[in-house]
């Protein structure tokens, strides 16, 4: 997700000073639908230098519109959108993430970032990850039911087995022995068979990228790991494995052989049955929470178990938006007009102050959502 994760964590959210210019658009992949992307983006930018320039911070527009005017002329960027895009931006800096599903226009400047649809792509409960790997290469890939793409690998995880081991990828064995007599002919003699020294080195290879992907993909995402692999290298990297997300089930044939559209196909298929019986825990665990009196869905009771940091677990109606303010400090609430730029979508809010407390996130369509308000909270207390 463009690096959405380690953003997050280093304080994405945590924006100490306005304002703050958010624009989501959808985009397209393939030519020619991607050619009108460029100019509905222009479009959305001039959205942002009205508000700017009708608001307190019009001597900023020039300033912060800059990086958006840049992006605006990067064909290269254009070239290799996926389904959507978000570009947010303050006086602290810049961040552009492409997104895996289609989002709805918008253009808004505000005191904060509007990141529901942030927090929907990384909280849609179908998220999962995918490490294809053989003797030699291996790729990340991240997904959910409609798209699955290369992740960017952070720095020190190894694509190859060159990069793993590097000059320690083991060289056979051989020596001459000489049979006959001192003046015999030499024979060149294996002491320890290839085989052998081909499967130590794909063991060490499998390990470093074991370790590399659990701490820099795995444990920040949170998302489950598919295999993908043929059944012999399956064996080996589930033996040797430390990653306690790594699915049960994987994907057992040649990865590198498939498509684009039959891998996440046969991902998908084992994913599937996974994802809906998450989404049927949620909604049981939300019943028995309410049971135990531990489940809130009025949006102010809401708010104040978010800031009070009870929420284990925020359920967030996708596509719904609720303007007010929301003091983080006390949890009160009070209504607003999203047209006006100091009021922010209630929601948004919520969702943003419950990451900063901890608490998990997860967006989900209106007809899976166990309430009618927007929100539901499981507290932990």
């Amino acid at each position: 997700m463009d690096g959405l994760e380690r953003d997050i964590a280093g304080g994405l959210f945590e924006v100490e000073e306005g304002p703050c210019l958010s624009l989501y658009m959808p985009t397209h992949r393939r030519h020619p639908e991607n050619r009108q992307d460029p100019i509905r983006f222009r479009n959305l930018v001039k959205v942002l230098e009205q508000s700017l320039r009708a608001s307190s911070a019009g001597s900023e527009a020039e300033g912060l519109l800059a990086p958006y005017e840049s992006l605006a002329g990067d064909r290269d960027f254009w070239n290799h959108t996926l389904d959507g895009l978000a570009a947010l931006g303050c006086p602290a800096g810049f961040h552009v993430y492409r997104l895996q599903q289609p989002v709805r226009e918008l253009a808004i400047v505000a005191p904060s970032f509007h990141t529901k649809p942030l927090l929907h792509a990384l909280g849609a409960a179908d998220r999962y990850q995918v490490l294809a790997i053989d003797r030699q290469r291996m790729r990340l890939l991240e997904g959910g039911r409609d798209a699955l793409d290369e992740v960017d690998l952070a720095p020190g995880v190894p694509r190859t087995l060159e990069e793993a081991l590097g000059d320690q990828v083991t060289d056979p064995h051989l020596t001459v022995a000489s049979y006959g007599g001192a003046d015999g002919p030499g024979m060149h003699h294996g002491h320890g068979g290839r085989r052998d020294e081909v499967d130590v080195d794909t063991e060490r290879f499998f390990r470093a990228v074991d370790q590399a992907v659990l701490n820099a993909h795995s444990r920040p995402s949170g998302l489950p790991l598919l295999l993908a692999a043929l059944p012999e290298h399956q064996s080996l990297y589930r033996r040797i494995t430390q990653n306690p997300l790594l699915l049960p089930d994987g994907v057992e044939t040649n990865p590198f052989a498939l498509s684009a559209d039959a891998l996440r196909e046969a991902a998908w298929s084992v994913v599937a049955p996974r994802v809906a019986a998450r989404i049927d825990a949620l909604a049981r665990a939300y019943a028995d929470a309410r049971a135990r009196g531990l489940g809130r869905e009025d949006l102010a009771e809401v708010a104040a178990a978010v800031a009070q940091g009870r929420v284990a677990t925020l359920l967030l109606e996708a596509d719904r938006e609720v303007a007010g303010r929301l003091d983080p400090a006390s949890g009160a609430i009070s209504p607003g007009d999203l047209a006006d730029p100091s009021v922010d979508d209630l929601l948004d809010d919520l969702g943003q102050l419950a990451v900063r407390r901890g608490a998990q996130v997860v967006v989900l369509p209106a007809e899976r959502m166990p309430c009618s308000t927007g929100a539901a909270a499981l507290c932990r207390y």
